[in-house]
């Protein structure tokens, strides 16, 4: 079903049961998978692949070239796993050959309106953006992550899987794996206890993944060293190990801690 002011150019895949509305452009190397929808008013360019089950609502933007000086027109990609939602004017663009070259969004994601997703970001499955929320190029988004309204992530932050940030935040460091952080310049506050339920975790796994939060966090003596006790201490909790992986992970802006600084040294 293409609606007859859509511009479809030559090379472009359209699967079974796409659905293209009017106004929408998409370009020669663009691959839309069965049961996409394009509401109306769409524009989606460049090496761009769109799973299954998508639906773009107008006025968004998928694929078109990076805001990066640096871009000379390469063909890189753009990724969009299947069932995800892009709402109104959403601006998703292409990664670049100095970044890994794609921009990818996993499935079953939320990107409500006006949301900025820049060149080589990654974001993970179920993932949920709020309004006018912007994302600088590079940033790492992980699994069911919650990024609330107009949150601003600076070039190259990592957020952990089931982390949330709150709404108005600057994020200019990582967040570890189901972290809360809030603030103008944001903060450590704890952990989203929400977010670890709809998980399934039951009280004695919440209590044990809080206790090695507070160890982590707020315990005596040198940060780094608590890392490496809480690897024997916790060495049983898949949750705990998650938020060590990361934290032992290569980073550009270090951790965001509950003093609202990017450190590895001991908050004191």
């Amino acid at each position: 079903m293409i609606h007859p002011t859509a511009l479809i150019a030559p090379g472009a895949r359209i699967g079974p049961g796409v659905k293209i509305g009017p106004y929408s452009t998409v370009g020669p190397s663009v691959i839309l998978e069965d049961d996409v929808e394009l509401v109306s008013h769409v524009a989606i360019a460049g090496s761009t692949t769109v799973g299954a089950g998508v639906k773009i609502f107008p006025f968004a933007t998928v694929g078109l070239e990076p805001q990066d000086l640096k871009y000379k027109g390469e063909d890189t990609q753009t990724i969009i796993g299947p069932r995800t939602i892009i709402r109104e004017h959403c601006s998703i663009h292409r990664g670049t050959v100095t970044g890994s070259g794609v921009t990818r969004i996993g499935a079953d994601c939320l990107l409500m309106a006006v949301v900025h997703v820049a060149h080589d970001c990654d974001i993970g499955d179920g993932v949920i953006i709020s309004n006018n929320v912007v994302l600088g190029g590079h940033v790492s988004l992980g699994e069911r992550a919650v990024i609330g309204g107009s949150a601003a992530l600076l070039q190259f932050v990592r957020v952990g899987c089931g982390a949330m940030v709150g709404g108005v935040t600057g994020v200019t460091a990582d967040v570890i794996p189901y972290g809360f952080v809030f603030g103008p310049r944001a903060r450590l506050a704890g952990l989203n206890i929400v977010g670890l339920r709809r998980r399934g975790l039951d009280k004695t796994q919440l209590h044990r993944v809080r206790s090695a939060y507070k160890y982590l966090f707020a315990g005596p003596g040198v940060f780094a060293d608590r890392v490496a006790e809480a690897a024997h201490k916790f060495e049983d909790d898949r949750y705990v190990a998650e938020m060590l992986a990361f934290i032992a992970h290569p980073s550009r802006h270090g951790l965001i801690t509950t003093l609202s600084r990017a450190t590895g040294e001991d908050e004191g």
